[in-house]
C-alpha cells in the first residue's frame, strides 16, 4: 500500500510544535490577579463567596484562588461517576440487557421491572470492568473505580461495587427530577447555570458543533468575520467522549470530535487558512489533556488521528433541523482529513444510530496544542499581543458555573482576546460585573416543536 504524502510544509509543521513545546510558550498560565479581579469583587460585595477572606491582600488572594481551582478540579470525580452511571444505563458493547432512558430512570426504585434492567446491567458492567480483554473506555472505568476504592477480587467486593452503581443510578434519577423542576421556573440566565452543584462531564456530542458551524455561517455572512481573519483559536473543555450522556456509544474509543469539527468549519468558510492556524485547548482533566497531547505526539510522528462521527435519529427532530443537520454531518471533516471505514455499530442500536468516520491528517492534528488550565481562575499569560487569540469556543462548559464564577471566567477570556476577538457559547454568560466582552451577535436554532428545544449561540466580541 502506497503511503499518503504529507503536505511539503509538514517538516517546517513539526519544528515549530516542537520548538514551543520546548520553550513552554503556548503553555504558561497564570492565576488571575487581584487587581484584575477587582470589578468582579466589588461587582459582587454583597453576594461574594463565604470562604473568600474580606479585602484580601495579594497573598491571601493567590492561596484563596488556588483553593478554589482545586475544588473545582475535584468536581471531575463526581462528572465521572456520571460517566459510569451513563455507561450503566446506555452501553451495549458488554449487555444485552434494555437500555434504561429517562423514562425508565424516572421509574428505577418503582417497578420492579426496572429495577430488574438494573440489577442485570450492572452484574454485566462489573464482569466486562475486570474483563482481562477490556476495551480502552473500560479500562479508563475500571483505573477509576480502582481510584475510588472499590475491587473485583471477590463476591463481596463486587457486590459492594453493584451497590455503589446502583446507588448512582438512583442519585441521577433524583438529580434530573429536581433539575425538571427547576426548569419549570428558571428563567434564561438561571438555566444558564443549571449544573453550578453538579459534577463536571467530560462527555459530547455533534450537536453544539452544528450550532457553532452555523453561528461561524453568519458572523462570515454579516462582515463580523473576515476571510482568513481567524488564526489563533482556542476550545474550553473540548469533551472526551466515550459513554455518551444520551446513548451511551461505547462501542468506538475515546475520542475529541470538537477540534476537528471547529478547524474544519473555520476552514470551508475561508476563515482560517489550514496551513497557519493554531489552536489550543483548555481543559482541567487530565484525561482530556493526555489524549490529546498523545494524538499531537503521535501527528509529528506522521500518525493520522480517526474520530468516529455518531449520531442518533430517534429523537422526533423538526424536519427541517433534521435535513440541515445531515447535510452538515455527511460533509463533517472533508477539509481537515479523508473519510474512513467507521466502526461497526451494534446491530441492536443499528436502526437508530448514524456513523461516519474521518482521518484527520498529521499536519492538522500536530497543530492542536492541549493547555492545563481552568477557565475561572487562570488565564494564559499573553502579555505579547500576538499570543492573543483571534476566537475562543466554549460549549456546554459555563453551564456548570454560578454567576461569580462565570464572571470570572469572562474576566479571563477577555484578556486572552485580540481587540475585536470573539468568543462562542452556547451558555448565556453573567454580565453583572463590567466586562469588555459584549453580546454581538445571537444564533437561534429550533431543534424540536414537542417538547419544544430551542438551542442558542451566544457570539461576545471583545471591545477596543
Amino acid at each position: 500500500m502506497r503511503k499518503k504524502r504529507l503536505s511539503p510544509l509538514y517538516p517546517l509543521i513539526v519544528a515549530l510544535v516542537l520548538t514551543r513545546a520546548a520553550s513552554g510558550q503556548q503553555t504558561k498560565t497564570e492565576f488571575i490577579s487581584l487587581d484584575a479581579a477587582q470589578p468582579i469583587l466589588q461587582s459582587f460585595s454583597n453576594a461574594l463567596p463565604e470562604d473568600l477572606p474580606k479585602a484580601p491582600d495579594n497573598a491571601a488572594w493567590s492561596a484563596w484562588v488556588q483553593g478554589q481551582d482545586t475544588k473545582i478540579r475535584q468536581r471531575l470525580e463526581l462528572g465521572e461517576e456520571d460517566t459510569l452511571t451513563n455507561l450503566l444505563r446506555f452501553g451495549v458493547t458488554y449487555t444485552s440487557e434494555y437500555q434504561i432512558d429517562r423514562e425508565y430512570l424516572a421509574k428505577y426504585g418503582q417497578s420492579s421491572l426496572v429495577n430488574s434492567f438494573a440489577e442485570n446491567r450492572a452484574n454485566d458492567l462489573i464482569r466486562a470492568l475486570a474483563s482481562p480483554t477490556a476495551s480502552e473506555g473500560m479500562l479508563e472505568m475500571r483505573a477509576f473505580v480502582i481510584k475510588r476504592g472499590y475491587s473485583f477480587k471477590t463476591p463481596q467486593d463486587r457486590a459492594r461495587l453493584k451497590q455503589h452503581l446502583l446507588d448512582n443510578l438512583a442519585h441521577m434519577r433524583d438529580e434530573f427530577a429536581q433539575f425538571r423542576e427547576k426548569l419549570k421556573t428558571a428563567d434564561e440566565s438561571e438555566q444558564a447555570q443549571l449544573y453550578a452543584q453538579r459534577g463536571i462531564s467530560l462527555d459530547s456530542n455533534l450537536w453544539p458543533d452544528y450550532a457553532l458551524d452555523l453561528a461561524l455561517s453568519e458572523l462570515a455572512k454579516a462582515g463580523m468575520l473576515k476571510p482568513g481573519s481567524v488564526r489563533r483559536i482556542a476550545i474550553v473543555g473540548p469533551g472526551l467522549d466515550f459513554a455518551n450522556k444520551e446513548y451511551g456509544n461505547d462501542f468506538y474509543p475515546p475520542q475529541s470530535i470538537q477540534p476537528t469539527a471547529v478547524l474544519d468549519s473555520l476552514i470551508r468558510l475561508g476563515l482560517t487558512d489550514p496551513n497557519t492556524f493554531e489552536l489550543s485547548t483548555f481543559d482541567i482533566s487530565p484525561s482530556v489533556n493526555i489524549h490529546l497531547a498523545r494524538a499531537q505526539k503521535n501527528a509529528i510522528a506522521g500518525k493520522h488521528y480517526v474520530v468516529q462521527l455518531p449520531w442518533n435519529s430517534a429523537v422526533p427532530f423538526n424536519p427541517e433541523y433534521l435535513a440541515a443537520f445531515t447535510a452538515y454531518w455527511q460533509d463533517l471533516g472533508k477539509r481537515v482529513g479523508t473519510p474512513v471505514e467507521p466502526v461497526a455499530v451494534p446491530l441492536k442500536l443499528a436502526q437508530d444510530i448514524h456513523i461516519r468516520a474521518v482521518s484527520v491528517r498529521p499536519e492538522i492534528a500536530s497543530r492542536i496544542t492541549p493547555v492545563d488550565m481552568n477557565i475561572v481562575y487562570q488565564r494564559m499569560d499573553a502579555a505579547d499581543p500576538d499570543q492573543k487569540f483571534d476566537l475562543i469556543i466554549g460549549t456546554n462548559i459555563f453551564i456548570y458555573y454560578g454567576a461569580f464564577e462565570q464572571s470570572m471566567a469572562r474576566a479571563n477570556l477577555a484578556a486572552m482576546l485580540k481587540p475585536g476577538g470573539f468568543v462562542l457559547s452556547n451558555d448565556l454568560l453573567a454580565d453583572k460585573a463590567p466586562s469588555r466582552l459584549e453580546l454581538a451577535h445571537g444564533t437561534t436554532i429550533k431543534v424540536r416543536s414537542e417538547p419544544q428545544i430551542i438551542e442558542h449561540m451566544y457570539c461576545y466580541r471583545l471591545q477596543p
